[in-house]
């Protein structure tokens, strides 16, 4: 362990993992059990506790809490539960994280290269993808599941048990109570489809052609009054495959609190030809 940067007032508990590269600021407290992984920078009074593993290059700011006990009146301080937070994750001011319980599976799980914006909360029993951002007060029920590059608008609620889809984006103060699809947009309260996330389907390169392919898949799933297995199986019959395509339909398939529902006309959709 070389380069570790501890204040004078931390409090770190002998039995603490830290790694090479590790900084602390003032008054913040690391209790035992935690693992600190390489260069991660800690800033004044936060508090990490529990079993909690935090990877490398993560920066946490001031007055976070990570690892506290889950906001479950099942959990008991003798439950063998876990935080595993990855790497490059920038964890913003007053920030609570807390670790999975024992019927949830026994773990909260952060990935890699996300941003968690000041004062949001992620419940017991969540997991989280890569590259996705929380804005300011952006809140998570237990045993929310965000797949990779989704962005939650702030003040934003999300229930428990619901998913939301890869490159989705849900606007702010949304009420977010069924899956929300990959690729699209939502907002509102409830939270419902308004498009498709166009904007963020360009930005990591996905072609015009799958972008058409998905703006005909929204229609049929969200405007024509199908049932679910109709759309999709409309879906199957009339739109070539792609990794894209069959994302949507599987997640659509495996959604067990239902879609988000359509909100009033958007254009985008409905323009689409048949």
């Amino acid at each position: 362990m070389e380069n570790i940067k501890i204040h004078k007032t931390a409090v770190i508990h002998p039995g603490v993992k830290l790694s090479s590269g590790v900084s602390v600021g003032p008054y913040s407290v690391i209790e035992d059990g935690a693992t600190i992984g390489d260069n991660v920078r800690v800033g004044s009074h936060c508090v990490i506790t529990g079993q909690t593993t935090i990877g490398r290059n993560c920066k946490i700011y001031t007055g976070a809490v990570i690892g506290s006990a889950p906001q479950d009146k099942k959990y008991s301080g003798d439950d063998n539960v876990f935080l595993n937070i990855g790497e490059n994750n920038i964890i913003r001011e007053y920030v609570t994280i807390n670790p999975g319980t024992a019927d949830g599976g026994g773990k909260t799980v952060l990935g890699n290269n996300n941003l968690i914006m000041a004062y949001a909360h992620i419940a017991h029993d969540c997991i989280i993808g890569n590259n996705c951002v929380m804005a300011n007060a952006a809140t998570l029920g237990g045993h929310v599941t965000i797949e990779d590059s989704a962005i939650i608008g702030g003040l934003s609620a999300v229930h428990q048990f619901v998913r939301l889809g890869r490159l989705s984006i849900v606007g702010g103060c949304s009420k977010v109570v069924q899956d929300v699809p990959p690729f699209s947009m939502c907002d509102g309260h409830p939270a419902s489809v308004v498009s498709t996330n166009t904007v963020g389907l360009k930005r990591v390169d996905i072609p015009s052609a799958t972008i058409q392919k998905l703006r005909k898949a929204f229609k049929i799933l969200f405007r024509m009054g199908l049932t679910r297995s109709h759309a999709l199986a409309k879906i199957a019959n009339e739109i070539e495959p792609c990794p894209e395509i069959e994302h949507l339909v599987f997640f659509a398939k495996t959604s067990k609190r239902g879609l988000c529902n359509a909100s009033g006309a958007s254009s985008e959709i409905s323009d689409v030809p048949d």
